[in-house]
């Protein structure tokens, strides 16, 4: 297929969205809306006994605690997306990791949106010293008890964290 056209009609802080026009291999065309996204990350971090997860209100869905992996918005220049992700297990739960690897890259809702996130797995975890949370991000840390992942998977409704957690389960056997 092939873009023909683009118009950006929206400018957002968290999206854009554009029309595009596409033309396919058959000559048919169509309009689409796509919402233009950064990206994000999203962290599996545990310690080998505890897995830690925030909690934090989703308005767009009528959350007003939603389960989750720590995870950010790739919203600052020339960041990668493990960069990303180190700064945002900082930001979000006060710890940094030893050791990180990429779990998995997926599309959120490729229907009508570009964002891509990035999954870690961090272990080897520390605590920041004298680590304070934002007083502007609403944010319940919670400490899970790896030897209860089901019951996390049970709970949860976040894509991201549904996928990390099980790909995390998957890993442990």
């Amino acid at each position: 297929m092939e873009r023909i056209s683009s118009k950006t009609v929206y400018e957002g802080r968290i999206v854009d969205i554009r029309i595009e026009e596409f033309r396919y291999d058959d000559g048919e065309t169509a309009e689409r809306e796509i919402a233009v996204h950064p990206g994000a990350v999203g962290i599996v971090a545990h310690d080998g006994e505890t897995l830690y997860l925030v909690r934090q209100p989703r308005e767009a869905v009528g959350e007003p605690a939603l389960l989750e992996v720590p995870a950010g918005k790739l919203d600052v220049e020339g960041e990668t997306p493990l960069e990303c992700a180190q700064r945002e297990l900082g930001e979000e739960i006060g710890m940094k990791a030893a050791s990180w690897s990429e779990l998995k890259r997926f599309y959120t809702t490729p229907g009508f949106a570009q964002e891509e996130v990035t999954l870690y797995l961090a272990t080897g975890l520390e605590e920041i010293p004298g680590h304070e949370p934002d007083p502007d991000e609403r944010l319940e840390l919670v400490r899970w008890p790896l030897a209860d992942l089901d019951a996390a998977i049970e709970e949860c409704a976040d894509s991201k964290t549904l996928i990390g957690l099980l790909l995390l389960r998957q890993s442990l056997g």
